[in-house]
């Protein structure tokens, strides 16, 4: 997309699939990886710099089929991006929470 930085994490050995991030040119972004224990399949991360702040916005996609050890990994990648400001977002595939009694 013009004027757009472009972020994407494909699925591994699939022709279909993964998650994709735009943020616009104007913003200062880079992409980080996460320690090895919390790099997620599905999943992208970045750094956007304001000045003297930075802001970590995570894209993930939870699979409903999701592998114990991959949610374990999708825990350890929030965990571990939440000890700083950060947006994270994306489909997380949990039908069983009752948002509206929350």
């Amino acid at each position: 997309m013009t004027g757009y930085v472009m972020f994407r994490k494909d699925r591994l050995g699939r022709r279909r699939g993964g998650v994709i991030l735009y943020i616009k040119e104007s913003i200062q972004a880079y992409e980080i990886k996460l320690e090895k224990e919390a790099e997620c399949e599905e999943a992208v991360w970045c750094n956007i710099v304001t000045g003297n702040s930075t802001l970590t916005v995570g894209l993930v996609y939870r699979s409903p089929n999701i592998s114990m050890e991959e949610n374990e990994k999708i825990h350890n990648a929030i965990k571990e991006v939440s000890k700083r400001d950060c947006i994270i977002m994306g489909d997380f595939n949990h039908g069983h929470i009752q948002w509206t009694s929350l």
